[in-house]
């Protein structure tokens, strides 16, 4: 279970501005695997961070029963200058969990061969990936947190990434921001649409995709001017 309450966030802008993420939610999510929608820039990556507690809210407090992932997605908690296999073995020791099974269990899921035992400043954004997923399968939490990270990666990869889920789907629930509705479609069964400031949970994943799409569409100025635009020039 996930509960907000009374969760405000907002990011400043020019002058005394402010954009606001969320106003004010109050929100108990149901133990679910809850698929977070929303158009770009209303602020689904930031939610999934506050849940996470890796970024705090200006106002209100997030509530979870049981343990709580980083966002799979998130790759800004390496240190560069430690190697692949160093930085596993210190979030082992963070999480109190046995160091030598964490590390052999990403060292063969990540795949990384000799560059598990390199710096990860030598490694590409994909291998970093491969790390940081390796690493949230090694730890049995209640609840994932998913941002995009099974699109990322070669095919070989993405299947390793749903069978581990598939895997875990018995003794944990995920929190997923997707713009893909095939994965979401795959692994989630309820929604959660978040548009200015606002947030709409809803039971059935189908209703939370609908209403997506609906704040998505173009308005009809809009798309009347598209449809002009679209049309050939015709003779005269």
């Amino acid at each position: 279970m996930i509960a907000l309450e009374g969760l405000s966030k907002a990011y400043p802008l020019s002058g005394r501005r402010q954009r606001p993420i969320l106003q004010d939610v109050s929100l108990t999510l149901p133990d679910a695997n809850i698929a977070i929608l929303g158009r770009n820039g209303q602020g689904k990556s930031t939610l999934l961070r506050m849940i996470a507690g890796i970024e705090p809210p200006d106002r209100g407090r997030i509530r979870c029963t049981g343990s709580v992932s980083w966002p799979i997605g998130f790759r800004g908690s390496f240190h560069r200058q430690l190697s692949g296999a160093e930085n596993v073995r210190f979030v082992a020791r963070i999480y109190r969990q046995n160091t030598e099974y964490v590390t052999a269990f990403v060292r063969d899921f990540a795949e990384l061969g000799p560059f598990f035992d390199q710096p990860v400043k030598a490694y590409s954004t994909g291998m970093v990936g491969r790390l940081a997923f390796g690493l949230s399968m090694a730890i049995a939490f209640r609840i994932y947190l998913v941002d995009e990270v099974l699109g990322a990666g070669d095919s070989h990869f993405q299947h390793k990434c749903r069978a581990a889920f598939r895997a875990r789907a018995d003794q944990a629930r995920l929190v997923m921001v997707s713009h893909s509705m095939p994965m979401l479609r795959e692994f989630c069964d309820a929604a959660l649409v978040i548009d200015n400031g606002t947030l709409t949970f809803f039971p059935d994943l189908e209703e939370g995709i609908a209403r997506y799409e609906q704040l998505n569409a173009p308005s009809r100025p809009q798309a009347a001017a598209v449809s002009r635009q679209s049309q050939p020039d015709l003779p005269t």
